[in-house]
């Protein structure tokens, strides 16, 4: 390791065949730190930061070298200072029971929620609202599991939906779709044609949950971001710039704080 990025990253990375992996704390122009965790890897294409509430995470190239990879990082930090005091939202984690909410909100609206005594816990829509069935005595576990089972039963109805437009012009298509909390990334496409997008998407605006949709399955047919893979997305999906711009807002932010709260112990 150079002189650069040992004084940058304070320790040797951990040896693996595929990967290195190092955990340290990066220090801001601010003189405060913010966890960061380097991850070089062969399967890598580029250099990417992201940042999320648990930290700042480096993805390097296996054959990009110390110097660029430390430079990268100390372009970045007056960014990276941005967004760590973003990412540390102070939303407080909803202390469940039986009404414990009034609204929940799903495609970018507040939705009424009806509470209804029930046998077991689980959320049905209901024409202008959402029936909360659940027993009077239901455990917060309970009714966090049924809040984010219905989330993710809404997220796969909308890209089943959607599928059928996108399929066609695609080489493939994708091996299957994962819908979970992501803590940075709205999506991402696994080199083994998996998709995985952000459960949070399913709260906000259609349209932005459906141009990551969009964005991910043209990573099928160019895996970069070049200007010949910005075309096929914007054939698909020609006000993606739009919903981009709301994902990468104060208002995206706002929707995985959300999520964070309504799912969170």
């Amino acid at each position: 390791m150079s002189p650069q990025l040992r004084s940058l990253f304070g320790l040797a990375p951990e040896a693996d065949a595929s990967r290195e992996s190092l955990r340290i704390d990066f220090l801001l122009p601010d003189g405060s730190s913010v966890p960061l965790h380097r991850v070089r890897d062969r399967r890598a294409r580029r250099l990417r930061l992201t940042v999320s509430e648990r930290g700042v995470r480096l993805s390097v190239p296996w054959r990009v070298s110390d110097r660029v990879a430390n430079a990268f990082v100390q372009d970045h930090a007056a960014w990276l200072a941005e967004q760590w005091q973003r990412h540390r939202d102070t939303s407080v984690p909803v202390a469940w029971a039986f009404g414990a909410v009034e609204t929940l909100p799903l495609g970018g609206v507040e939705w009424p929620a009806e509470w209804i005594e029930a046998r077991s816990a689980r959320i049905a829509i209901d024409g202008d609202r959402l029936r909360f069935h659940a027993p009077l005595h239901a455990s917060p576990a309970a009714l966090r599991r049924a809040v984010l089972e219905f989330y993710a039963a809404e997220a796969r109805a909308a890209i089943h939906r959607w599928l059928p437009t996108y399929l066609p012009g695609l080489p493939r298509p994708p091996r299957e779709f994962r819908v979970r909390a992501l803590s940075s990334l709205w999506g991402s496409l696994a080199p083994d044609d998996t998709v995985s997008l952000d459960l949070a998407l399913v709260l906000g605006p259609p349209s932005a949950f459906e141009y990551v949709l969009v964005h991910e399955l043209c990573h099928l047919i160019h895996a970069n971001h070049s200007a010949a893979f910005w075309r096929e997305v914007e054939r698909r999906c020609p006000e993606w710039e739009a919903s981009r711009a709301v994902l990468r807002s104060d208002a995206g932010l706002a929707l995985k704080a959300k999520l964070r709260a309504l799912s969170k112990p």
